[in-house]
C-alpha cells in the first residue's frame, strides 16, 4: 500500500518529533518509531479503526497524545493529520478535499 502524507501532516510530524527531542534526547526518535509502527499497522488493516467522518478514520498512537487521521482511496493510505489531542477537533478538516 502506497502511503501519501498531506504536506501539513508531514510538517506536524516533524514539529512534534522536534518538540519531543528537545524535551528528552531520543524521545523524538521514539515518537517517529511509534508513528512508523502505526503506519505499518494501519497499512495492514486500514478498515479496522473508527470512521470519524465520511471515509476518514482515526488511529490513536500508543504512548503519545496523538492521533493519525487518514483515508484509504483505492490502494493508497492518505495521511491527513497527526493531531495532538488538545488541538481543536476541526482544524484539519480542510485537508479532506482530494
Amino acid at each position: 500500500m502506497r502511503v501519501i502524507y498531506h504536506p501539513d501532516a508531514e510538517a506536524e510530524l516533524i514539529e512534534a518529533a522536534k518538540f519531543y527531542e528537545g524535551r528528552v534526547p531520543g524521545l523524538g526518535a521514539q515518537f517517529l518509531d511509534g508513528v512508523d509502527h502505526a503506519i505499518s499497522v494501519i497499512s495492514a488493516m486500514p478498515d479496522r479503526w473508527a470512521v470519524i467522518e465520511n471515509d476518514v478514520r482515526r488511529y490513536l498512537i500508543p504512548r503519545f497524545p496523538y492521533a493519525i487521521y487518514y483515508r484509504v482511496p483505492g490502494n493508497e493510505l492518505r495521511v491527513l493529520a497527526f493531531k495532538h489531542h488538545r488541538r481543536h477537533p476541526d482544524y484539519w478538516r480542510y485537508r479532506i478535499t482530494p
